[in-house]
C-alpha cells in the first residue's frame, strides 16, 4: 500500500480535522526542529555552503517563526465565518467553512531546501490535510534531515518525505493528489500543471523570473547599494526573489556601482569567493552555466571564481549586448547586470516588455515615482527602498503572477491556499415564501417583486 493510499484512508477517517490535533502536530514539529537545529544548519552548509548565520536566518528561523505565527492564529483562521445573505435567501443564514482538500503533494526546490519544504507543509497541516514532501535531489544532506524529521517523528499517514531523483517526482505526479504545491522553474512548473490537469488537481506554482530593481536619481545611493548587494549575495544569488538586474538613472550609475563594490568587499573581503560567509553554487552544471553567462559581458566588478569550491564572486556587469543570454532567462546566481536609463518611462517599458516578475524593487524618495511604478507594472510582490524582505512578514502573502507563478502562501494566505471554502446556506423550515415557485404567468406581480429584490442596492 503506497503512501498516497495510506494518507487518503487516514484523511477520510476525519482524524486530521480537529484543531487540537493539527496544533499538536505543529507544536511537535516546532520542537523537533529546535532539537535538530545544529544538524539542519550543518546540512545546509554541506549542500550550499551556507554559513551558520545565513542558514538560521533564512531557513530555520523563518520556519520557526511561521510555525509560531500559525499556532497563534490557527483557531481564528479555521473558524466558520458567518456571511450576509440576500433578500432571496430571506430567513436564511450563510456560513463559509474552511475545509481541507485531502492529500497534498509538495515538490520542493534546492535553493532553500529546508524552508521551502516545511513552510508549505506547515500551511497544509494547519488546514487539516495530509502531506507528502518530495525534496530536491540537489540538496541531499538537507533531504536526509527532512526525512529524519518527518519519517522518524510523524505517522506516515499524516506526513511523509519521499526522497529520490526526478523520476520519483514524475512517478508521484502520475498519482492522484487533492492539491499540488510546486516551487521551482517555469519549465518544470508547466509540466507539473499539465500532469495535474489530468486529474483536475488544483495547483500552486511558485516560480521566479527576472526580478528587476529600479534606482532613481532621488535614491539614497549608499543605502540602495548596500541593500541591493545584500539581496543579490544572499545564498550566492540563488534566490527566486534576488534582484536579477538593476535599472539605474544615469546620474547615479557610477556612484551606485562604486558603492556596491565597496559594500561587497565589506561583506566578504576583497576575494568573496574565498569567504566562509559566502555560499557556493549548488553543483558543477549550474557553475558552468553561470560562467557561460559572462561570455561577451563587460565586467564592472568581481568575476573571481573557485571552480573546486564552486564559488563565483558577486559580479557586476555593464549593460549586456542586445539578446545576450544574461538578459533572457533568470540568472539565479551572483551575476548582476547594471543598466543605465534616462527617464522612468524608459525603465518601466523595459520591464513591461518581459514576463511579469516574481519581485520588483524600487529605490526612490519620490512618492509620485513610487505610485507610478507600483501601479504600472505587474509583479508578485516587492519592496520600496529594500530587497528580499517582503518574504519576512508572516502576514504578507507571497506568490507570483503570470509566468512567475500562481497562488500565494505564508501565514493566513498559506492556510487559505490549502483550504477549500465551503459555503452553506441554512434556510428556515418555518417560513416559505412562494416567489420562487411556479406558476409564474398567473401572477405577474412575482416578476416585479423579484426584479425589485435583485436590483435593490
Amino acid at each position: 500500500m503506497n503512501s498516497v493510499h495510506i494518507q487518503r484512508e487516514f484523511f477520510s477517517s476525519g482524524a486530521t480535522r480537529p484543531i487540537e490535533y493539527r496544533m499538536r502536530q505543529l507544536k511537535s514539529l516546532y520542537y523537533i526542529i529546535r532539537i535538530n537545529e545544529e544538524e539542519i544548519c550543518a546540512a545546509l552548509q554541506k549542500d550550499l555552503g551556507k554559513s551558520r548565520y545565513e542558514a538560521y536566518t533564512t531557513e530555520v528561523g523563518v520556519v520557526l517563526t511561521q510555525i509560531a505565527y500559525t499556532l497563534k492564529h490557527l483557531r481564528k483562521w479555521a473558524r466558520p465565518q458567518r456571511v450576509s445573505t440576500s433578500l432571496l435567501q430571506f430567513k436564511g443564514s450563510g456560513t463559509v467553512i474552511p475545509e481541507p482538500y485531502g492529500v497534498c503533494l509538495i515538490l520542493a526546490p534546492w535553493n532553500y531546501p529546508f524552508q521551502l519544504s516545511i513552510i508549505p507543509a506547515v500551511a497544509a497541516i494547519a488546514a487539516g490535510n495530509c502531506v507528502i514532501i518530495k525534496p530536491s535531489e540537489y540538496a541531499p544532506a538537507t533531504s536526509e534531515i527532512l526525512s529524519k524529521i518527518f519519517n522518524q517523528n510523524f505517522e506516515q499517514r499524516l506526513c511523509h518525505v519521499i526522497t529520490g531523483k526526478s523520476d520519483v517526482a514524475r512517478s508521484l505526479l502520475m498519482q492522484r493528489f487533492d492539491y499540488i504545491f510546486f516551487t521551482g522553474g517555469a519549465q518544470v512548473g508547466r509540466s507539473v500543471m499539465e500532469q495535474a490537469a489530468k486529474n483536475l488537481t488544483p495547483v500552486t506554482l511558485e516560480l521566479g523570473g527576472k526580478s528587476p530593481c529600479i534606482v532613481d536619481d532621488t535614491a539614497v545611493v549608499s543605502m540602495a547599494a548596500r541593500r541591493i548587494a545584500w539581496g543579490k549575495c544572499l545564498n550566492a544569488g540563488q534566490t527566486c526573489v534576488a534582484p536579477d538586474y538593476v535599472l539605474v538613472h544615469q546620474k547615479v550609475f557610477q556612484p551606485l556601482v562604486e558603492s556596491m563594490k565597496q559594500w561587497i568587499a565589506s561583506f566578504y573581503g576583497d576575494r568573496p569567493e574565498l569567504s566562509p560567509e559566502y555560499a557556493r553554487i549548488v553543483n558543477q552544471n549550474h557553475f558552468d552555466r553561470l560562467c557561460g553567462l559572462l561570455d561577451g559581458c563587460e565586467i564592472l566588478a568581481g568575476g573571481g571564481m573557485d571552480r573546486e569550491k564552486l564559488k563565483i564572486a558577486p559580479t557586476l556587469v555593464a549593460k549586456p549586448p542586445e539578446k545576450h543570454p544574461v538578459m533572457e532567462d533568470e540568472i539565479f546566481g551572483p551575476i548582476l547586470p547594471v543598466i543605465p536609463y534616462e527617464n522612468l518611462k524608459e525603465a518601466v517599458e523595459f520591464i513591461r516588455e518581459k514576463p511579469s516578475p516574481l519581485a520588483l524593487y524600487l529605490f526612490t524618495r519620490d512618492i509620485r515615482t513610487e505610485k507610478s511604478v507600483m501601479q504600472s507594472i505587474q509583479f508578485g510582490g516587492g519592496c520600496v527602498n529594500d530587497t528580499v524582505l517582503q518574504l519576512a512578514g508572516e502576514a504578507m502573502p507571497f506568490g507570483g503572477i503570470g509566468e512567475s507563478g500562481m497562488g500565494a502562501y505564508h501565514g493566513k494566505a498559506g492556510f487559505d491556499t490549502f483550504s477549500h471554502k465551503k459555503s452553506i446556506l441554512k434556510s428556515s423550515s418555518v417560513l416559505d415564501i412562494g416567489l420562487r415557485y411556479p406558476p409564474y404567468e398567473e401572477n405577474p406581480r412575482k416578476e416585479r417583486v423579484v426584479r425589485w429584490i435583485t436590483t435593490r442596492k
